[in-house]
């Protein structure tokens, strides 16, 4: 399972998300993922993938959603699959807050895919913009993927886990989620089908005529910190020099005092 490759990548990604691995005594246990139905194709490459025997079984049963779900499952119980995809970082049992991105060279586009797929959203919102969003109690992960979307579309998200259930919502909305979904969702990549049809209707969206423009928050640097710390008693001359408001060099003046924002190290 070389996570260099992007059908690999994307595969380990959807799993630590939505698979489950399991053990045994006697050296038994198990790997499996179990989705809708109508998502079974993925699952039949994932077995066309794996150099071990492996089976998709199918059931219908109710839910707290339906009272028929039709599901698929793919089950993988061979020792070297689990002891493979265990050493990339799936663990056992319970994973979702100790998932985290590989320690391994891999292709990230096809990883934060799998992700995702699996445990988020693309589309537009009730309001018709588009939108790329994660859900996950990972913290490696989301930081991972906030770190990956600043690089590609140039926008700044500081995770915060939400009050009710301690878990991380972030979301990507109008060109920062076209530009996120276009690298993630290239022509021709493993994906699933409806997420996949989903990320390529984002590129048609343009923004409507009076919209207001996106704003991308423009983070301080440590230059910028040390020449504003030097103008203590002038806020107005250190806007002028460093090109911002004079209500921005304020603020964040305040928090430096404060100790909200970290002190600039010294001048190498």
């Amino acid at each position: 399972m070389d996570l260099t490759v992007p059908d690999y990548a994307y595969m380990f990604g959807f799993l630590q998300a939505d698979g489950h691995l399991s053990g045994a005594p006697g050296r038994k246990g198990r790997l499996t993922a179990e989705l809708s139905a109508r998502d079974i194709g993925i699952l039949r490459r994932f077995q066309e993938l794996t150099p071990y025997p492996s089976s998709i079984s199918e059931r219908t049963r109710r839910t707290n959603f339906s009272d028929g779900h039709h599901s698929a499952t793919w089950t993988v119980c061979s020792l070297a699959a689990r002891t493979r995809i265990n050493e990339l970082g799936l663990p056992y049992g319970k994973k979702s807050n100790r998932i985290k991105p590989p320690r391994v060279d891999f292709s990230r586009a096809d990883y934060l895919r799998g992700i995702v797929d699996a445990d988020g959203s693309v589309g537009f919102t009730a309001a018709g913009l588009p939108f790329v969003s994660l859900t996950t109690e990972s913290t490696a992960v989301v930081t991972y993927l906030c770190y990956y979307a600043h690089k590609v579309s140039g926008v700044l998200r500081i995770p915060r886990r939400n009050t009710r259930d301690g878990v991380y919502n972030v979301m990507f909305a109008v060109e920062h989620a076209q530009k996120l979904a276009a690298q993630l969702y290239y022509p021709g990549c493993l994906a699933l089908g409806r997420k996949r049809e989903a990320a390529d209707s984002l590129a048609a969206w343009t923004r409507p005529e009076g919209m207001r423009a996106a704003h991308t928050r423009r983070v301080w640097s440590a230059r910028e910190d040390r020449l504003l710390l030097l103008r203590l008693g002038d806020p107005a001359a250190a806007a002028t020099e460093l090109g911002r408001t004079r209500k921005s060099c304020t603020i964040r003046l305040w928090r430096l005092r404060r100790g909200e924002a970290p002190m600039p190290a010294a001048e190498q």
